[in-house]
C-alpha cells in the first residue's frame, strides 16, 4: 500500500480532470450518450493499463505525476479560455 501512496495525487486530480472534460463537452454541445460511451471505453482502457502496467510504472512515478498534473493544468486553462472565464 505504501508504494501506491505516491499515486494518490494523480487519482484525486484525475477526478478533477474528468470534471473538466465533462465541462468541455457541455460547452461544445456534444451528445451526452456519446461522451458516456467514450468515457466508459476510456475508463476500461485505463483500468487495463493500470492493472498490467503498474509494476513498470512504479519506476517512473514522479514523471507520471508531473505529466498528469501538467495535462490537468493545461486542460483546465483551455476550458476556461473556451468558456470565456479567462480573456
Amino acid at each position: 500500500m505504501d508504494e501506491l501512496k505516491q499515486f494518490a495525487g494523480l487519482l484525486i486530480f484525475g477526478n478533477i480532470e474528468n470534471l473538466i472534460l465533462a465541462a468541455q463537452g457541455v460547452v461544445a454541445h456534444v451528445n451526452p450518450f456519446v461522451i458516456g460511451i467514450l468515457s466508459l471505453i476510456a475508463v476500461c482502457a485505463w483500468l487495463a493499463i493500470g492493472t498490467f502496467g503498474t509494476k513498470i510504472a512504479m519506476k517512473y512515478a514522479r514523471y507520471i505525476n508531473f505529466a498528469g498534473g501538467l495535462a490537468i493544468f493545461i486542460l483546465g486553462i483551455k476550458s476556461m479560455i473556451e468558456s470565456g472565464v479567462l480573456f
